[in-house]
């Protein structure tokens, strides 16, 4: 679902708004603190973890084989962060 709207507010657009870009260069010192979106970034590291190790819980009591065990995301550091997306509301 997150995918899907991301999409939707990317439609259309094939460049940065520059206002924006300069509104979150200010609030990150030019990407030098960039604290809060790591700690977003951590944190839904953290929920993905949840949800895996639920649906590796849930697996066990199906048939047809769990998924419990076959991988092992154990944090951050087995994230790559190739790209991201900022996404700003005008006035706020």
């Amino acid at each position: 679902k997150m995918l899907d709207r991301l999409r939707l507010l990317c439609k259309g657009k094939c460049k940065a708004d520059n206002e924006l870009c300069s509104i979150f260069n200010n609030e990150t010192k030019d990407g030098r603190n960039m604290s809060f979106y790591s700690e977003l970034l951590g944190d839904s590291i953290t929920q993905i973890m949840d949800v895996q190790e639920d649906s590796d819980i849930d697996s066990l009591f199906r048939s047809g084989g769990t998924s419990a065990l076959l991988t092992n995301v154990t944090g951050l550091d087995d994230f790559e962060l190739i790209c991201f997306l900022v996404v700003k509301q005008r006035g706020r």
